[in-house]
């Protein structure tokens, strides 16, 4: 079955997405009750919500390879603040924190239910590590969320909660926010990173989708991939002084500190695996990873 979401110029065709899990070797009946995966997806340009290319293409495709979640935390890099802040809201609204692009992309909303006592729970855990944890119960989605939520499940029928991030703090800090975070994924609740494996916009010269990626965000890419493939945690944590190209990848780096709360959900010894890796406009990087079993 195909959903259309018809807007002026733009026809977003989106596949039936009641069909998480179908790929994986788990009862229907138990699918709500198998671990998540921990993801990081880079999200791109807000125009992914409509603009086709192997990322998106990618993105629509990934539900039937995880477990169902009973509820969705996005840390996304267009969330920020000087400590944890969560969203609390029942109802949050569609954010469009984004200029200079075409009206049809104002018009997407993201009505996914706030899932209140799962921010409590959240705040719990976040707490009992010594975390200073604020709640929101006014803010809304912010593109870093739904833009890939509107692609993985477009029915917006699974409830959602933000939880920021503090660039002025660093990747080893945002690792050990994940670590707190691990028994979410217990209990049915599936952690996304969003943000981007590379980001430097004034590196954006090239006008098409499709253009081939610049050597810089290549080696970049390459080298994240090749560490998450070895576990090499303290390599990864230290990456803007050991990475080829770490400072022309990410000028400032809070589109990279969702990486690392996703990587600190996961327990060292678990699968880590790259689902995805493309690039867009020459320089900017849409891997996705998944941290424990994905289809």
């Amino acid at each position: 079955m195909q959903h259309t979401v018809a807007l002026p110029a733009v026809s977003v065709r989106l596949p039936d997405h009641y069909v998480w899990g179908t790929e994986l070797k788990i009862p229907r009946e138990n699918r709500h009750m198998a671990q998540t995966p921990a993801l990081f997806i880079s999200h791109g340009s807000p125009m992914l919500a409509f603009e086709d290319g192997p990322a998106r293409r990618f993105l629509l495709d990934l539900a039937p390879r995880l477990p169902e979640p009973r509820a969705i935390l996005v840390v996304s890099a267009h969330y920020e603040a000087e400590h944890p802040t969560i969203t609390t809201g029942a109802a949050p609204g569609t954010i469009h924190d984004f200029h200079g692009f075409p009206q049809a992309l104002y018009r997407l909303s993201y009505p996914a239910p706030g899932a209140p006592e799962i921010a409590a729970r959240i705040e719990a855990l976040l707490a009992a590590k010594g975390y200073e944890v604020s709640g929101d119960p006014e803010r809304g989605f912010d593109h870093g969320a739904w833009v890939p939520l509107i692609l993985l499940n477009p029915h917006a029928d699974i409830p959602v909660v933000q939880l920021s991030i503090s660039p002025r703090h660093d990747a080893a800090w945002h690792y050990r926010l994940g670590e707190a975070l691990r028994p979410l994924r217990e209990e049915g609740v599936m952690i996304i990173g969003s943000g981007s494996i590379t980001h430097n916009l004034r590196d954006l010269t090239r006008t098409e989708p499709g253009a081939p990626p610049a050597p810089w965000a290549s080696a970049f890419t390459e080298w994240v991939h090749d560490k998450v493939e070895a576990r090499a945690l303290d390599e990864l944590l230290h990456y803007r002084d050991r990475a080829p190209n770490a400072v022309h990848a990410h000028p400032t780096d809070e589109h990279f500190l969702p990486f690392f709360v996703a990587l600190g959900a996961s327990p060292v010894g678990e699968k880590a695996e790259r689902l995805h890796h493309s690039f867009t406009y020459g320089a900017l990087g849409m891997d996705v990873y998944a941290f424990g079993e994905a289809a």
